[in-house]
């Protein structure tokens, strides 16, 4: 008898949690070119349109100049938190203890990580690279909304495992700076600009990004739930309307403002519905329930083939990404049922991962590739791009199969 889906997954996310160990959970990243030695002797080319082409060429090439150019292997928050949330649902499908005892020293390391508090005031995250969007410019030790709510989700997340085992001392200690994330987002991130309300992707930004926009203000609501705040309560509702007020009549939603932004893509619908779905749980409210479902109805109908591959574009499924893959999983999972046919969405799910495994993975060094387009594989090993989102949504669809 051939393996299951199931054992075939099992022993895929065995691997690639090996490997990731292996490496200290530290590795290259596509946009990490700015990290390279030659910029030590000329620093000031980062932020111009010198720094943008620089990561765009190392982002796009299929052959990794990182090591001849002097790009360091490095953890980076936001992937160490998609490798604790893998942990931790490790954990709970096991009970084995090596995983949570590996998330824990894994979450007391990003502790050591959080941005300048004397700056910052309170817990946040970001790259541990200097990053050039079209939009802005973002030096290395600035805080980013995404992941700083990824890394609050992972430290709350081990923080309720320790509860569960009687460690309320020890689960304080992660609680506490998850929670604080909130405060940093609501006082430096809140935005009004262009007759618009929402939450700024980094400090002193005013493009608007629905996802990170929405990631913000589902974090807001978990702190605003748990600790009864309700004046964070309302500022995320206000933030998540302003989304959905903004989503076209099909449900989808462009990327963001900008005109450079009006693409359609899947893995950040993905990001925007699970975050409106965080919202309308937090905070104990159906007023986000229509444009969830019109949302969720538009992600499955434009972003998925027949035989599984999850698309890039709603109209291109190039290129074929793990991180599209990983993310289509987790909503697939989370929103199943959402539109009444929860059979029909656990088999999608199981297809991306099938079509995924047959295409994206390669056995012989255990691990993911990080894209493939029409003409060519780039079979970079992204740590946090990759391997952790691969990890996390794996361990994910295997801790909630019955």
């Amino acid at each position: 008898m051939p393996p299951s889906l199931t054992d075939i997954t099992l022993d895929v996310s065995r691997t690639v949690l090996e490997q990731s160990r292996q490496d200290h959970f530290a590795g290259y990243d596509p946009f990490d070119g700015l990290n390279s030695k030659l910029f030590e002797w000329m620093p000031g080319l980062k932020s111009g349109i010198f720094g943008l082409a620089w990561i765009q060429f190392f982002k796009q090439s299929p052959v990794n100049f990182r090591p001849l150019l002097g790009v360091p292997k490095r953890r980076n928050p936001k992937g160490v938190g998609l490798f604790i949330l893998g942990l931790l649902e490790d954990f709970r499908r096991t009970e084995d203890t090596v995983f949570l005892q590996e998330a824990t020293a894994l979450a007391d390391w990003l502790l050591t990580q959080q941005c300048d508090r004397k700056e910052w005031q309170h817990s946040c995250w970001g790259y541990h690279f200097d990053w050039k969007a079209r939009a802005f410019f973002v030096p290395k030790g600035k805080p980013n909304v995404i992941t700083t709510v990824y890394v609050a989700q992972a430290l709350f997340a081990l923080a309720d495992t320790l509860e569960t085992l009687d460690s309320k001392k020890q689960a304080d200690v992660y609680r506490k700076p998850a929670l604080d994330a909130a405060s940093f987002i609501v006082k430096t991130l809140y935005t009004e600009t262009d007759g618009r309300r929402f939450f700024a992707y980094i400090p002193c930004e005013t493009a608007f990004v629905h996802n990170a926009s929405l990631w913000a203000a589902a974090w807001v609501a978990v702190a605003a739930a748990y600790t009864n705040n309700d004046a964070y309560k309302a500022l995320a509702l206000k933030v998540a309307r302003q989304s959905t007020g903004e989503q076209s009549e099909d449900g989808s939603w462009v990327y963001g403002a900008r005109h450079h932004h009006q693409f359609i893509d899947g893995f950040h619908t993905g990001y925007n519905l699970e975050a409106l779905d965080i919202i309308r749980r937090s905070l104990n409210t159906d007023e986000f329930d229509q444009a969830i479902k019109k949302g969720f109805s538009y992600y499955k109908a434009n972003f998925f083939e027949s035989d599984g591959t999850a698309k890039y574009y709603n109209n291109n499924r190039y290129p074929l990404d793990m991180h599209s893959v990983a993310q289509a999983v987790l909503t697939l999972v989370k929103l199943a049922g959402e539109n009444g046919d929860a059979e029909y969405d656990r088999v999608l799910a199981e297809r991306v991962i099938s079509h995924s495994l047959k295409t994206l993975y390669l056995p012989g060094k255990q691990r993911f590739v990080y894209q493939k387009t029409r003409h060519f594989t780039n079979s970079i090993n992204y740590m946090r791009w990759s391997q952790a989102w691969a990890y996390f949504a794996l361990s994910f669809w295997l801790a909630n199969q019955k």
